[in-house]
Protein backbone atom coordinates (compact mmCIF):
# COMPACT_ATOMS: atom_id res chain seq x y z
CA UNK A 1 0.00 0.00 0.00
CA UNK A 2 2.65 2.55 0.53
CA UNK A 3 4.23 1.63 -2.69
CA UNK A 4 1.01 2.20 -4.47
CA UNK A 5 0.68 5.42 -2.70
CA UNK A 6 3.88 6.91 -3.50
CA UNK A 7 3.73 6.08 -7.28
CA UNK A 8 0.39 8.04 -7.17
CA UNK A 9 1.66 10.71 -5.11
CA UNK A 10 4.86 10.83 -8.03
CA UNK A 11 2.63 10.53 -10.86
CA UNK A 12 0.36 13.22 -9.33
CA UNK A 13 3.46 15.26 -8.88
CA UNK A 14 4.47 15.09 -12.75
CA UNK A 15 1.21 15.87 -13.21
CA UNK A 16 1.30 18.72 -11.93
CA UNK A 17 4.40 19.91 -13.23
CA UNK A 18 2.92 19.01 -16.97
CA UNK A 19 -0.11 21.71 -15.98
CA UNK A 20 2.27 24.16 -13.98
CA UNK A 21 4.80 24.29 -16.65
CA UNK A 22 1.99 24.98 -19.56
CA UNK A 23 0.64 27.49 -17.73
CA UNK A 24 3.54 28.99 -16.75
CA UNK A 25 4.18 28.75 -20.75
CA UNK A 26 1.40 30.69 -22.31
CA UNK A 27 1.33 32.91 -19.47
CA UNK A 28 4.98 33.94 -19.52
CA UNK A 29 5.03 34.31 -23.90
CA UNK A 30 1.77 35.92 -23.56
CA UNK A 31 2.84 38.83 -21.20
CA UNK A 32 6.85 38.63 -22.69
CA UNK A 33 5.25 39.30 -26.21
CA UNK A 34 3.15 43.03 -25.35
CA UNK A 35 5.88 45.00 -27.02
CA UNK A 36 5.68 48.62 -26.36
CA UNK A 37 8.01 50.07 -28.20
CA UNK A 38 6.43 48.45 -31.72
CA UNK A 39 3.05 49.88 -30.08
CA UNK A 40 4.18 53.24 -29.54
CA UNK A 41 6.03 53.55 -32.46
CA UNK A 42 2.70 52.66 -34.22
CA UNK A 43 1.25 55.04 -32.52
CA UNK A 44 3.49 57.47 -34.09
CA UNK A 45 2.69 56.11 -37.88
CA UNK A 46 6.10 53.93 -38.25
CA UNK A 47 7.19 50.34 -37.34
CA UNK A 48 10.23 50.80 -34.96
CA UNK A 49 12.29 48.09 -36.78
CA UNK A 50 12.63 50.60 -40.07
CA UNK A 51 14.15 53.12 -37.99
CA UNK A 52 16.94 53.76 -35.85
CA UNK A 53 18.90 50.76 -34.47
CA UNK A 54 16.11 48.42 -35.97
CA UNK A 55 15.50 46.88 -32.68
CA UNK A 56 12.28 46.52 -31.48
CA UNK A 57 12.95 47.64 -27.84
CA UNK A 58 13.90 50.28 -25.46
CA UNK A 59 17.35 51.55 -26.21
CA UNK A 60 15.75 52.13 -29.85
CA UNK A 61 12.90 53.82 -28.60
CA UNK A 62 15.59 56.40 -26.98
CA UNK A 63 16.77 57.03 -30.48
CA UNK A 64 13.77 57.35 -32.25
CA UNK A 65 10.78 58.45 -29.59
CA UNK A 66 12.75 60.08 -27.23
CA UNK A 67 14.93 59.51 -23.36
CA UNK A 68 11.16 59.46 -21.85
CA UNK A 69 9.92 57.01 -23.42
CA UNK A 70 12.68 54.79 -23.73
CA UNK A 71 12.79 54.90 -20.44
CA UNK A 72 8.88 53.94 -19.78
CA UNK A 73 9.82 51.08 -22.42
CA UNK A 74 12.86 49.64 -20.47
CA UNK A 75 10.40 49.33 -17.47
CA UNK A 76 7.68 48.34 -18.72
CA UNK A 77 9.59 45.07 -20.63
CA UNK A 78 10.92 44.51 -17.01
CA UNK A 79 8.01 44.60 -15.04
CA UNK A 80 5.85 42.25 -17.51
CA UNK A 81 8.85 39.65 -17.27
CA UNK A 82 8.72 40.29 -13.08
CA UNK A 83 5.27 40.10 -13.25
CA UNK A 84 4.83 37.15 -15.44
CA UNK A 85 7.26 35.27 -13.06
CA UNK A 86 6.03 36.35 -9.63
CA UNK A 87 2.18 35.34 -10.77
CA UNK A 88 3.64 31.78 -11.73
CA UNK A 89 5.42 31.17 -8.05
CA UNK A 90 2.53 32.36 -6.24
CA UNK A 91 0.15 30.04 -7.90
CA UNK A 92 2.87 27.27 -7.87
CA UNK A 93 4.57 28.32 -4.98
CA UNK A 94 5.91 24.35 -4.60
CA UNK A 95 6.59 23.72 -7.77
CA UNK A 96 10.60 25.49 -8.25
CA UNK A 97 11.12 24.65 -12.01
CA UNK A 98 8.36 26.81 -12.94
CA UNK A 99 9.85 30.04 -12.13
CA UNK A 100 12.68 29.09 -14.65
CA UNK A 101 10.19 28.06 -16.75
CA UNK A 102 7.86 31.02 -16.71
CA UNK A 103 11.16 33.39 -17.35
CA UNK A 104 12.37 31.47 -20.23
CA UNK A 105 8.76 31.63 -22.31
CA UNK A 106 8.35 35.67 -21.36
CA UNK A 107 11.78 36.41 -22.61
CA UNK A 108 11.10 34.11 -26.09
CA UNK A 109 7.65 36.07 -25.98
CA UNK A 110 9.40 39.12 -25.95
CA UNK A 111 12.21 38.30 -28.47
CA UNK A 112 10.22 36.24 -30.67
CA UNK A 113 6.50 37.86 -30.51
CA UNK A 114 3.77 36.13 -32.60
CA UNK A 115 2.25 38.92 -34.40
CA UNK A 116 5.02 40.63 -35.62
CA UNK A 117 6.41 37.84 -37.23
CA UNK A 118 8.87 36.62 -34.54
CA UNK A 119 10.78 39.85 -35.04
CA UNK A 120 10.48 41.66 -31.33
CA UNK A 121 13.36 42.58 -29.14
CA UNK A 122 16.36 41.63 -28.03
CA UNK A 123 15.38 40.29 -24.81
CA UNK A 124 17.69 42.26 -22.12
CA UNK A 125 14.89 44.22 -19.76
CA UNK A 126 12.91 40.68 -19.46
CA UNK A 127 15.95 39.04 -18.62
CA UNK A 128 16.27 41.54 -16.11
CA UNK A 129 13.12 41.46 -14.72
CA UNK A 130 13.05 37.75 -14.73
CA UNK A 131 16.49 37.82 -12.56
CA UNK A 132 14.79 40.03 -10.40
CA UNK A 133 11.81 37.77 -9.98
CA UNK A 134 13.63 34.66 -9.29
CA UNK A 135 16.30 36.42 -6.89
CA UNK A 136 16.75 40.27 -5.95
CA UNK A 137 20.22 38.91 -4.56
CA UNK A 138 21.77 37.83 -7.72
CA UNK A 139 20.02 40.85 -9.94
CA UNK A 140 21.68 43.31 -7.61
CA UNK A 141 25.18 41.71 -8.10
CA UNK A 142 24.67 41.12 -12.15
CA UNK A 143 23.48 44.75 -12.25
CA UNK A 144 26.24 46.37 -11.06
CA UNK A 145 28.48 43.83 -13.14
CA UNK A 146 26.45 44.97 -16.41
CA UNK A 147 26.80 48.32 -15.38
CA UNK A 148 30.47 47.89 -15.14
CA UNK A 149 31.37 45.87 -18.31
CA UNK A 150 28.55 48.54 -20.37
CA UNK A 151 30.91 51.90 -19.17
CA UNK A 152 33.99 49.67 -19.65
CA UNK A 153 33.62 48.24 -23.32
CA UNK A 154 31.41 51.26 -24.22
CA UNK A 155 28.77 48.76 -25.57
CA UNK A 156 25.51 47.48 -24.40
CA UNK A 157 25.21 44.60 -26.28
CA UNK A 158 28.08 43.00 -24.34
CA UNK A 159 26.12 43.75 -20.43
CA UNK A 160 23.30 41.67 -21.59
CA UNK A 161 24.82 38.61 -23.25
CA UNK A 162 27.21 38.66 -20.00
CA UNK A 163 24.28 38.34 -18.59
CA UNK A 164 22.44 36.01 -19.92
CA UNK A 165 25.53 33.83 -20.29
CA UNK A 166 26.60 33.77 -16.65
CA UNK A 167 23.36 33.91 -14.85
CA UNK A 168 21.67 30.52 -15.74
CA UNK A 169 25.12 29.03 -13.92
CA UNK A 170 24.54 31.23 -10.58
CA UNK A 171 20.99 30.69 -10.38
CA UNK A 172 21.68 26.91 -10.94
CA UNK A 173 24.58 26.90 -8.39
CA UNK A 174 22.75 29.21 -5.71
CA UNK A 175 19.07 26.32 -5.53
CA UNK A 176 21.97 23.53 -6.39
CA UNK A 177 20.40 21.38 -3.36
CA UNK A 178 16.54 22.11 -4.85
CA UNK A 179 16.80 21.02 -8.53
CA UNK A 180 19.36 24.20 -9.39
CA UNK A 181 20.81 22.23 -12.44
CA UNK A 182 17.47 21.52 -14.46
CA UNK A 183 16.91 25.52 -13.81
CA UNK A 184 20.34 25.98 -15.46
CA UNK A 185 19.58 23.88 -18.53
CA UNK A 186 16.02 25.64 -18.43
CA UNK A 187 17.76 29.04 -18.55
CA UNK A 188 19.79 28.15 -21.06
CA UNK A 189 17.33 27.85 -23.75
CA UNK A 190 17.00 31.78 -23.29
CA UNK A 191 21.03 32.46 -23.56
CA UNK A 192 20.67 30.65 -26.76
CA UNK A 193 17.95 32.96 -27.88
CA UNK A 194 19.89 36.30 -26.38
CA UNK A 195 22.78 35.50 -27.75
CA UNK A 196 21.37 34.89 -30.89
CA UNK A 197 19.72 38.58 -31.47
CA UNK A 198 23.34 39.92 -30.42
CA UNK A 199 25.30 38.15 -33.02
CA UNK A 200 24.50 41.40 -35.58
CA UNK A 201 25.30 43.46 -32.72
CA UNK A 202 29.04 42.04 -32.78
CA UNK A 203 29.27 42.03 -36.26
CA UNK A 204 28.79 45.70 -36.43
CA UNK A 205 31.47 46.07 -33.53
CA UNK A 206 33.78 44.49 -35.40
CA UNK A 207 32.91 46.26 -38.72
CA UNK A 208 33.12 49.34 -36.57
CA UNK A 209 29.40 50.17 -36.87
CA UNK A 210 27.66 49.40 -33.70
CA UNK A 211 26.25 52.83 -31.63
CA UNK A 212 28.47 53.19 -28.61
CA UNK A 213 27.06 53.70 -24.95
CA UNK A 214 28.32 56.90 -24.54
CA UNK A 215 25.25 57.85 -27.39
CA UNK A 216 23.40 59.14 -24.61
CA UNK A 217 25.73 61.80 -23.44
CA UNK A 218 28.25 62.28 -26.43
CA UNK A 219 25.66 62.46 -29.51
CA UNK A 220 27.22 64.27 -31.90
CA UNK A 221 30.90 62.20 -31.46
CA UNK A 222 29.05 59.09 -32.14
CA UNK A 223 27.05 61.02 -35.44
CA UNK A 224 30.28 62.35 -36.73
CA UNK A 225 32.12 59.07 -36.46
CA UNK A 226 29.05 57.49 -38.55
CA UNK A 227 29.23 59.98 -40.51
CA UNK A 228 25.08 60.53 -41.76
CA UNK A 229 23.91 64.05 -42.84
CA UNK A 230 20.59 65.30 -41.34
CA UNK A 231 18.58 67.36 -43.14
CA UNK A 232 20.22 70.92 -41.62
CA UNK A 233 23.76 69.86 -43.07
CA UNK A 234 24.83 68.73 -39.94
CA UNK A 235 26.01 64.69 -39.17
CA UNK A 236 23.85 62.99 -36.73
CA UNK A 237 23.28 58.90 -37.09
CA UNK A 238 19.85 58.77 -36.09
CA UNK A 239 16.49 61.50 -36.74
CA UNK A 240 16.99 64.26 -34.08
CA UNK A 241 14.47 65.92 -31.79
CA UNK A 242 12.28 68.73 -33.53
CA UNK A 243 11.72 71.84 -31.51
CA UNK A 244 7.92 70.22 -30.50
CA UNK A 245 10.04 67.40 -28.72
CA UNK A 246 9.54 64.98 -30.98
CA UNK A 247 11.99 63.07 -33.50
CA UNK A 248 11.61 63.51 -37.24
CA UNK A 249 11.13 60.29 -38.94
CA UNK A 250 13.26 60.02 -42.38
CA UNK A 251 13.89 56.64 -44.05
CA UNK A 252 18.21 56.51 -44.56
Amino acid sequence: MTILSSVLLTQTYRNSYLIASAVAIVTGYMLGSINLSYLIARTKGFDIREHGSGNAGASNVIITVGKKAGAFVALFDIFKAYFAVRLMRIFFPSLFLVGAITAVAAILGHIFPFYMGFKGGKGFASLGGSILALDYRIFLVLLIMTIFVVFITNYVCIGPVSVSILFPFVYGYTYRAGGGIYATLILLVATVAIVYRHLENFRRIREGNELKFSFLWNRKAEADRFGVENDDGTTYPFEMESDDGFIKHRDR
